[in-house]
């Protein structure tokens, strides 16, 4: 059963999303919070497995809500849910330890998959997102050499798997490695990006031009 807390500043938001998270039994509702501090005292008293984060709210945002609830509780993942698909957002919540994000206009599949894939290891991030995040990366400064450079051929082609939204189990089957294996280049490209988890690697992949995506 994976457990959510919910965090929005707008009661029926929250009414809604637990009426369609409640609906699936896989996912249980332990909690609401209706602003950043109040969101991260709740992580401490409930110890959900996942927080549903909205990022404009009073008192603390949903950025420095995610940053402190993960500094403190590295364990627990946060997936943002809101309604700005703007590039800064994006980034300052991926830097703060966002594991996805996802638009409040998403199908009720859409968002049961996210939280089951977040859950799973994967790093989802809303088609609508991953748009705003190409414009970025064409647009925004050249790749830095020395991020391709510190990283092997085998690095980078986990990498761009991993900014895919691949597990490791998913890219250990892909490139006919073992699963250990994958563990073990993941975590060396973690040190060589001096990054702290698959978010801000993601974050990183797309940042520097490093992910083809679909149909590009």
């Amino acid at each position: 059963m994976i457990r959510v807390l919910l965090v929005d500043d707008q009661e029926i938001v929250c009414e809604g999303l637990r009426v369609v998270l409640s609906a699936s039994p896989h996912i249980s509702v332990v909690g609401v919070a209706h602003d950043g501090a109040a969101a991260v005292a709740a992580a401490a008293a409930l110890r959900p497995d996942l927080v549903l984060m909205d990022l404009k709210m009073p008192v603390m945002n949903g950025v420095q809500a995610t940053r402190a609830i993960i500094s403190q509780h590295p364990e627990i993942a946060v997936l943002v849910l809101t309604t700005y698909a703007d590039d800064a957002w994006v980034l300052d919540a991926v830097r703060a330890g966002a594991t996805g994000y996802l638009l409040k206009d998403s199908g009720r599949e859409s968002l049961l998959a996210a939280i089951e894939g977040t859950i799973a290891g994967k790093t989802y991030v809303d088609p609508a997102i991953a748009q705003h995040l190409l414009s970025f990366v064409r647009h925004g400064a050249p790749p830095k050499s020395s991020i391709v450079a510190d990283l092997t051929a085998r690095e980078l082609e986990i990498l761009r798997l991993l900014a895919g939204g691949l597990s490791n189990a998913a890219i250990a089957d892909r490139l006919s490695l073992a699963e250990g294996t994958v563990r073990n280049h993941v975590t060396n490209i973690f040190a060589k990006l001096d990054v702290n988890d698959r978010a801000q690697a993601t974050a990183l992949a797309w940042r520097y031009g490093l992910v083809i995506p679909d149909g590009a």
